[in-house]
């Protein structure tokens, strides 16, 4: 009888005292990164939210006690943004298309020819030129704005299409990404039978090297193209006609005038909710673009 109560009492075999106590430790901890994600895209979700909630609110409604419920005023809204001086908001978001999209398209092009130079050939000074740009990395635009803008107003470009192009053209960032990603995609095997077969140096790179590099371009794109879209700074010191300002610092100088208009609010408001819309188009058709050039480049390997 006693050999038989404590048969009972031992556990079971391959089970441990405290398994039956609630989940692991190991668990446990586990869902702190969880949580802390969480409280992270809540963070930065909740402005979003905010914006989308305040743009379907008339002026009444938003300077009223405000809750996350939809309000009626989107329509007018819509309206009155469109209406306001003849439009001139549709005018900032095509001036920021076209700053964006040639900008970072001249940007890509750029940065593959000199990540692929800087990875593929071999030359006197190529590391500390790419240390230079790694410097250029690390240092804040701010820093570069007014050498900028004092380098164009001598070319007399200043308050102008150019003046804002130009200086995204280069992007150190974008050409550390290029040779980063032309020295883990190009094998060098693959370049040198290209010279052994007669093919030109132009030839290799654009029919050999640049379809393999070419995922690694569309991220180069898609962060210029995103960096150029909420650029404020640089239009800032370089335009002072407003029918050439970006989006921006349209929406900017919107805020000041509604200041002592505060019927303007609700406008820029509006007006930051349509200009997400261009970039979370930009993400889902380049992320279309990316699965296919990473799928095809599998199949080809």
């Amino acid at each position: 009888m006693s050999s038989l109560a404590v048969r009972k009492a031992e556990p079971a075999a391959g089970t441990t005292p405290g398994a039956a106590q609630g989940p692991p430790l190991r668990r446990r901890i586990a869902l702190v990164p969880t949580l802390t994600l969480l409280i992270g895209a809540l963070y930065t979700l909740l402005p979003v939210a905010w914006v989308v909630i305040a743009s379907t609110k008339s002026g009444e409604e938003l300077f009223s006690t405000f809750t996350f419920l939809p309000g009626s005023g989107f329509v007018d809204n819509l309206k009155d943004l469109s209406a306001y001086r003849d439009g001139v908001y549709w005018q900032w978001m095509g001036n920021s298309a076209f700053y964006a999209g040639c900008g970072a398209l001249l940007s890509t092009v750029v940065s593959a020819f000199s990540g692929y130079a800087l990875a593929i050939y071999r030359f006197r000074g190529r590391e500390t030129m790419f240390n230079v740009l790694l410097a250029g990395v690390l240092m804040p635009p701010v820093i570069l704005a007014v050498p900028q803008y004092l380098l164009l107003a001598q070319a007399d470009l200043t308050d102008s299409y150019l003046s804002v192009l130009l200086p995204q053209i280069l992007s150190p960032y974008g050409v550390y990404l290029a040779r980063i990603y032309a020295q883990a995609a190009v094998p060098a095997d693959v370049v040198e039978a290209g010279r052994m077969d007669g093919a030109s140096e132009w030839r290799i790179f654009s029919r050999v090297a640049l379809p393999m590099m070419v995922p690694g371009m569309v991220t180069v794109f898609l962060f210029q193209f995103v960096a150029i879209w909420n650029n404020f700074l640089l239009p800032y010191i370089m335009l002072s006609d407003d029918e050439k300002f970006p989006i921006t610092l349209g929406l900017y100088t919107l805020l000041e005038q509604g200041a002592n208009t505060p019927a303007l609010y609700t406008l820029v408001i509006t007006g930051a909710f349509l200009a997400v819309f261009p970039l979370i188009a930009l993400f889902l058709v380049i992320q279309r673009f990316w699965s296919l050039d990473l799928l095809s480049g599998a199949v080809k390997s």
